[in-house]
Formats: C-alpha cells, structure tokens, sequence
C-alpha cells in the first residue's frame, strides 16, 4: 500500500473503534451499511442471490458475526448456518457458504469451534455444497490453517479457506495448501497488520497476489481470485489466455455492493463469478472494514447518502 492508503486505513480504523461513533453508526447509519449488506434476514438475502443468479453469478452467503462473547452465541451462529444450507437446498440457488472461525468460538475453545464448523460441513456435504472459513487477523492464521487441514483430513473436503496476500507468509502457505487439496480464496486482505509480518507497499501486494495465482493455475488448482483490482483481474485473464487456462478452472470473486455492473459484466464474457453476500444484523465490524479499504468506498456511501 502506498503511504497514503496506509494513513487513510488507520485513521478509519481508529475512528471505527471509537464507541461514540460505534452508537450513532449502531443507531442511523443501517441504510448506510445495506450498500454493503444484503439484509437483515436471511429470506431478504436469498433474494438478493436469486437476482443475482439470474445475471449468471453465483453467490457465497456469509451470516454476519464475529468476536462473540460466549460459546452459547457460537452454538447460535451454527444452527444459523445449518438454518442457512437448509435454505440454500429448499430455495434451489446458486450459493454456498462462508464463516468466521471466531464467530463459531475459535478464540475461546478451539475444539468446540472444529466441532462447530464440523456440524456444518457435514450439513453442507449432505446437500453437495461447500463451507469456506473465512480467514480473519493474524492471530487465528495458523489456528485457521490448522483446523481446515484436519478437516480434510477426517474426509471433510468441502471445505476450504482463504489466504491473503499481504502477509509475508502466505507463498509458503499456499505451496503447502495446494499440496493439501485443500481449496482456497486468494484475497488482498483486509486487517490492519504490523509491518514485521505484512506488506505495506501496494506493489508489494500486488505482486504477491499475482505470485500466488499463479502458482494456483500452472499447478492446475482451482483458483478463486477475489479482488475489484483491475490490475489482478486483468492480468488474470491475460494470464489465463496466455497459458491455456480454461475459463472453468478459476472464478472471480467481488463483494457485494462493489462493482456489480462489473460482475455482470464478466460474467457475460463467460468468465465464473461469486459474490460474497453477507447478511445480518450484526454488520458493524464488516461494514468500517469496507470502508477503510480504499477511500473510494467511502465516496460511495457517501453519495448514496447525499441522495
């Protein structure tokens, strides 16, 4: 990241944690979040990804909550999730699922956690569909890392997780992962990381992105590329051309809110595209951590704001 992201991510992340803002955002700023949000329930977010089905994308569906305070709301947010593959079956979209290890209670019982996302895995395998556990900050990379290889490993292989780009460590990562089978998604990364462990140059970041999608397509692993960055999706293609690579071996992957006229876009060139669609009342965190990505996020509520 150039100096200037690098200032602009942590003064809106220092604003974010401030409790004043926290409350008035809490208490008016809900149409401002569903720029980001499908909606507060998941009936509203089924039909978002119907709509979106029908432009030809498909959809991961995440139920929002993390830094839970207790395993009893870990117990709630599984049977949410276990509600949320039913529903998925029932209503016959295109979507699979994505979790937060902390919000199944990663930082308070590790193994209460892989029980969690164990219930939810076998669910999901019942029906043909995929679990993805979201990668979240650098304390819970390797936990993260960790529990995905041992669910493989008890035969549960519709589940992958996410690598992100800006850690130094992520090439040695994904090298391992690949030789695991285990599928991932490729993300810039969204946390703010010290730089003894990260990236901060935006060059630096870009390049690690590239290094890694191609270690995922020249050794035939299904590649999920998740980024708005012209940069990553045009060299992608240009990449994928290049060598051969089928449009069915690697997908796209965007957010919600973000670009959705390029979404439809690539998805009419033939290209596979997800949107990441989360849903829920607990949006804070995930809707400050759209906003300190780039100020160009930002403009958007903004003007949406001013109509």
């Amino acid at each position: 990241m150039n100096i200037g992201s690098t200032l602009y991510r942590k003064a809106m992340t220092a604003v974010a944690a401030n409790r004043a803002v926290k409350r008035l955002t809490l208490r008016y700023g809900r149409k401002l979040a569903r720029r980001f949000v499908a909606s507060d329930h998941l009936q509203g977010a089924l039909r978002e990804v119907a709509a979106l089905n029908r432009q030809g994308i498909s959809a991961t569906m995440d139920a929002l909550g993390e830094g839970i305070g207790s395993l009893e709301e870990a117990r709630a947010y599984r049977d949410e999730y276990l509600k949320l593959l039913d529903a998925i079956a029932d209503s016959g979209v295109r979507a699979n699922v994505s979790l937060k290890p902390t919000q199944m209670g990663l930082a308070l019982d590790a193994e209460a956690c892989i029980a969690h996302i164990r219930e939810i895995a076998v669910r999901a395998r019942q029906y043909g569909n995929f679990v993805r556990i979201d990668m979240e900050d650098s304390p819970y990379t390797q936990a993260t890392i960790d529990m995905t290889v041992r669910l493989h490993r008890a035969g549960l292989t519709n589940v992958g997780t996410v690598l992100q780009a800006y850690l130094k460590r992520t090439v040695g990562d994904a090298r391992d992962l690949i030789e695991a089978g285990v599928p991932l998604r490729l993300v810039k990364g969204a946390y703010r990381e010290p730089a003894a462990i990260a990236f901060e140059r935006k060059a630096d970041v870009l390049a690690s992105f590239r290094s890694i999608v191609k270690l995922h397509l020249d050794r035939g692993a299904y590649t999920a590329i998740a980024s708005h960055d012209d940069a990553i999706v045009g060299w992608t293609k240009q990449y994928a051309r290049q060598n051969g690579i089928a449009k069915d071996r690697f997908e796209f992957q965007m957010l919600y809110g973000l670009r959705m006229s390029e979404q439809a876009r690539l998805a009419k060139e033939g290209y596979r595209v997800r949107c990441y669609v989360p849903y829920g009342t607990m949006w804070y965190p995930y809707y400050t951590r759209r906003l300190a990505e780039k100020p160009g996020n930002l403009w958007l509520v903004a003007k949406h704001l001013l109509r």
